[in-house]
């Protein structure tokens, strides 16, 4: 191979893996914060990437202005989510434990409710809209310009994150409640307040990564599952409740997919994920970026 074909297989896994770690991020907060696996994460995400094209194809408007719109609305949707369903489980659950068994069967619920209620209002067709599909030449590579927005979009939000996480007042906060949840408490953290908030930021990531997504691929109501399920990769991958992990992990396996799929077989992307996973869960339970 090339140097150019190299630089083309490893942006295209780049470009993927941006992707991967905005999902995660937002997965990993609402897990790392509050213990709740959100196994419908993935659905939000396809929300925010229907009100993108639904406002794109009608109204004509750049996805780009839809940015920030998908991310409120689903941030204002996490809130009410979080207030409906899991503000009660953790008052009425005995245990953590408990809470999060609770949660997960709520989680899944929403997961086939979001699922259909998508699939009755827009049907079940394959969607898109063409956005920047101009290639762009650099270094002698040339590259789908939507998709280098995509990635570029995607690392700009995950690393936004990452330094309020790591310089606001906020961010020690929720650091603190991800260490230790009685500790917080007993230092004064409110975590009335907190949790749902952090729950609601969750899933503005997911509407942010939806809306990204529709500038460059196709959308369908199934496009939810598989990305919440590489989002669980890539929090494994990245350790439980690490940010930096979770950013590390996604561009990893989004390269690591590029590169078997083209030495391989691209209907084998899933096992090449799966295999990094258990092989991760075996011989690095804490995750490969875990202090």
């Amino acid at each position: 191979m090339s140097i150019t074909a190299w630089m083309e297989l490893i942006a295209s896994g780049l470009i993927t893996g941006g992707i991967y770690a905005l999902v995660a991020l937002g997965l990993n907060l609402q897990y790392g914060l509050m213990r709740i696996l959100n196994i419908a994460h993935g659905e939000f995400l396809m929300v925010g990437a229907y009100l993108t094209w639904m406002v794109q194809t009608q109204f004509g408007l750049s996805p780009l202005l839809m940015l920030p719109v998908s991310f409120g609305v689903l941030m204002l949707v996490g809130l009410v989510v979080h207030w409906l369903c899991f503000r009660r489980l953790n008052a009425t659950s005995p245990t953590l434990d408990i809470f999060e068994a609770r949660g997960l069967m709520v989680a899944f619920g929403l997961m086939f409710l979001i699922q259909n209620m998508v699939s009755a209002i827009w049907g079940g067709e394959l969607r898109g809209y063409d956005f920047m599909t101009d290639p762009v030449a650099m270094g002698g590579a040339q590259f789908a310009g939507n998709k280098l927005l995509v990635f570029a979009m995607a690392l700009v939000f995950s690393l936004g994150l990452m330094v309020v996480l790591r310089k606001t007042l906020l961010g020690k906060g929720v650091r603190a409640l991800m260490q230790s949840q009685v500790g917080a408490q007993l230092v004064g953290i409110n975590t009335r307040t907190l949790h749902p908030l952090m729950f609601g930021i969750g899933l503005g990531l997911s509407g942010l990564a939806g809306c990204l997504l529709s500038m460059a691929y196709t959308i369908s109501p199934s496009m939810g599952e598989p990305y919440t399920v590489t989002a669980l990769i890539v929090i494994t991958l990245g350790g439980f409740g690490s940010m930096g992990g979770a950013l590390a992990g996604g561009l990893m396996l989004g390269v690591i997919e590029a590169l078997g799929m083209h030495f391989t077989n691209p209907s084998l992307k899933a096992l090449l994920s799966y295999v990094v996973f258990i092989g991760v869960l075996l011989f690095r339970p804490r995750g490969l970026f875990a202090k």
